[in-house]
């Protein structure tokens, strides 16, 4: 051993303590579930914040894997305000890739590397409460919104937090496909970044990550934000420094923060074990977004 790895050792043992018996909210998509080196690191990750102490729970993504079978049986992806548009067919697609072959390759992916996870979709003891999702849609403030129909798409209503927690209490690493069940029993698809939101603040956990395929959130000038607090996320979205796809992102990231999250992490999961880089070194890697200025790692 160098000495350079004893001290990466050592400047980790203070994190190691500190976020020892803290349940984390791992939202994982992106080129992470693609890449296999990647897919494995996140497994080690993972298993290894198990085994120090933390209380991982993995929700995952898959809308590559979605977008493959659906191209198989010829059916066209067709996206409302940019969420998929799902219709029966689509549905019985998006349950069978997330809650089958994405969901258990993740599962057997942490079990090699030694951990012991247990798959889920939102329909596992009601885990998923949901209901179907209405978009309010205004192109012309001198027109009245419009409602568009995305199909089977769903909002999280309730979390069944005592099923995750007693699983997490046993040793499991619970993984989560974002698949809802509706009061009536249907079945629901609901967007990753939203459940990981919704699990997060409804079990109070102590972080909620989100790995993506950007470093973080950049400012006006295009340099890494290390850390933000909601009023300036606000702000920046207001003015258009923040855009695109990390605008709804970033509105579940302040949804946590108030239902209860201490700190939501943004991080890029194409770097080689960011988890532990962002968890465990003095410096992170990615933006951290906390409710209030001043708060520190």
């Amino acid at each position: 051993m160098t000495p350079n790895v004893a001290d990466i050792l050592i400047e980790a043992l203070p994190y190691i303590r500190y976020f020892s018996g803290m349940t984390l909210v791992v939202k994982y998509g992106g080129n992470a579930m693609v890449d296999e080196q990647l897919k494995e690191d996140f497994a080690r990750d993972i298993t290894l914040m198990k085994f120090i102490g933390l209380h991982p729970v993995v929700v995952h993504g898959g809308g590559p894997q979605i977008n493959k079978v659906l191209e198989r049986m010829g059916i066209s992806p067709r996206f409302v305000r940019g969420m998929r548009f799902t219709d029966q067919e689509t549905m019985d697609v998006v349950e069978m890739v997330l809650g089958g072959k994405v969901n258990k390759s993740i599962v057997a992916q942490i079990n090699r590397q030694g951990g012991k996870s247990v798959g889920l979709t939102g329909k596992d003891g009601g885990l998923l409460q949901a209901e179907k999702l209405q978009i309010m849609h205004q192109p012309d403030e001198n027109k009245p919104p419009e409602i568009l129909d995305p199909g089977l798409v769903g909002r999280v209503t309730s979390v069944n937090t005592e099923l995750i927690s007693s699983l997490s209490a046993q040793g499991f690493i619970p993984v989560i496909a974002p698949v809802g069940v509706g009061a009536a029993g249907e079945t629901f698809n609901i967007n990753a970044d939203l459940v990981a939101s919704r699990v997060a603040g409804s079990l109070k956990s102590g972080r909620l990550i989100y790995l993506t395929d950007v470093d973080g959130l950049m400012d006006a000038r295009g340099n890494l934000v290390t850390s933000v607090d909601a009023p300036t996320v606000t702000q920046m979205i207001r003015e258009g420094t923040i855009s695109g796809g990390m605008i709804p992102k970033l509105e579940y990231a302040l949804d946590a923060l108030e239902n209860g999250v201490e700190k939501v992490q943004i991080i890029n999961g194409t770097k080689r074990h960011a988890l532990l880089l962002e968890l465990f070194t003095d410096q992170g890697i990615g933006t951290q977004v906390t409710a209030q200025a001043g708060t520190e790692k």
